[in-house]
């Protein structure tokens, strides 16, 4: 009679091909048989009838802040609200204080993972002025995902503006980079147009359609002329998505749960909790993104959890902080989606497991398949429940989707055979490890 670690009983199964009911034996932390097995044993046998069995979801996109503001959010808080929110692996941006741009501070941030995440993390390096030489052999050290590159809206030493340095860049190594896609110069000649005390909805004016297409042409140009694959993170305008369409070859897309499900009338709503770069725009934007998402522009969707303390997102505009909290909302809040039609659950791990798993190289992530690391999200696809401020884990506390009635909710999350969050309630000690890339 086999005997597996855990036996994952009577889900139902979301594979690539549909959706079955199947059982899952895990070996070893890796998935070992699918199928029949009610003859088999487990040390630990979990009931998942009346459960959809998903891979364990990624949010390829957030910022973890460490090191940085620990009052903000930390490696340790960022991850518990992760697993609370059904996620079994994130990809940390390196835009921290210091920023993550060389061998030492990949090394530290390694080592911390280990001791202080609840689910696996995958781990950016910044692209700076001063650290091209070092790209090429930086984003090949274990863990890294992807060259983050700021094109434009950033703090320190990470803004890359000008394109004999971002050519620059797309010539020193060969991996796929990852893009903040807004035109700094457009930025910086429209910000005297505005004044202190302006309307938050002032922030899509000034950061406006066309900041972005511009941006996003321009790497394009660049990425076409060296053959560096690109993927643009946070698409936030039709006019881009419609453009993106014609460079597959070269380009991956990425979306954010915002731009699927905010318009412009969060501003008058939340104020500066609305605030982040790029920002929400109008229906027709939002539009444009689920008609991406249905004919397969769009290749990941993510967070970009950027907390910020509240006394920074309550600063008057445009010194209101920009960037939202969405690391445990984003499951929750596309499930709901999920339920209201706009996508299937076969979709939703397209987009948040296998296409993250495939543009950034995941090695044994991103589906259910025997020999693939046992991570699991456990979801009740029946359960009604509304998203509230005292749920949220990060010290920060805070959510713009306070209020928000979800239709499917995240029960559990398995990280590699470890069972690190069941019916909202944490369990063990943190278990994360660094994720390992080809």
């Amino acid at each position: 009679m086999p005997r597996f670690d855990m036996i994952l009983r009577g889900g139902q199964a979301v594979l690539p091909w549909g959706i079955e009911p199947l059982d899952i034996g895990v070996r070893d932390g890796r998935i070992a048989a699918m199928g029949d097995l009610r003859k088999a044993e487990a040390d630990q046998v979990l009931d998942c009838a009346r459960l959809h069995v998903l891979p364990g979801l990624i949010d390829a996109h957030v910022h973890l802040r460490e090191p940085g503001d620990p009052n903000v959010e930390t490696i340790a808080t960022g991850t518990r609200a992760a697993v609370l929110g059904g996620l079994a692996a994130v990809f940390d941006m390196p835009n921290t204080s210091p920023s993550i741009t060389d061998s030492d501070q990949l090394a530290w941030k390694r080592g911390h993972v280990s001791e202080h995440a609840w689910c696996d993390m995958g781990l950016y390096v910044g692209a700076s002025k001063k650290n091209i030489a070092e790209l090429a052999s930086l984003e090949t050290e274990e863990n890294v995902c992807a060259v983050k590159v700021f094109a434009g809206s950033s703090t320190g030493d990470l803004l890359i503006e000008d394109d004999a340095t971002l050519e620059a860049v797309m010539r020193s190594g060969r991996r796929r980079i990852c893009y903040h896609s807004e035109d700094e110069y457009r930025l910086q000649e429209r910000k005297k147009l505005f004044t202190a005390g302006m309307p938050h909805r002032n922030h899509m004016e000034w950061r406006d359609v066309e900041t972005a297409m511009l941006g996003t042409k321009r790497l394009m140009a660049l990425a076409r002329k060296t053959g560096r694959p690109a993927h643009i993170l946070h698409v936030s305008s039709a006019e881009e998505l419609e453009y993106l369409a014609s460079f597959r070859d070269l380009c991956t897309v990425e979306v954010l749960m915002n731009h699927l499900t905010q318009t412009d009338e969060a501003y008058d709503r939340l104020g500066g909790y609305a605030v982040m770069n790029p920002p929400i725009r109008d229906r027709r934007h939002l539009e444009a993104a689920w008609e991406a998402v249905r004919n397969g522009t769009v290749d990941v969707v993510g967070s970009d959890h950027a907390p910020h303390s509240r006394a920074a997102k309550e600063r008057p505009w445009p010194d209101t902080a920009a960037g939202l909290t969405g690391v445990q909302t984003i499951v929750p809040v596309m499930l709901d989606h999920v339920s209201q039609g706009r996508l299937s659950l076969m979709r939703l791990v397209d987009l948040m497991c296998a296409g993250p798993a495939r543009v950034y190289g995941a090695v044994n992530k991103g589906r259910l398949a025997v020999g693939y690391d046992a991570d699991f999200t456990l979801v009740d696809m029946a359960a009604s429940r509304e998203i509230t401020e005292d749920w949220i884990a990060s010290p920060c506390g805070w959510t713009p989707f306070a209020g928000y009635r979800c239709q499917g909710w995240p029960v559990g999350t398995i990280v590699r055979g470890n069972v690190v969050m069941r019916e909202g309630e944490v369990l063990g000690a943190p278990t994360g490890k660094p994720v390992e890339f080809r």
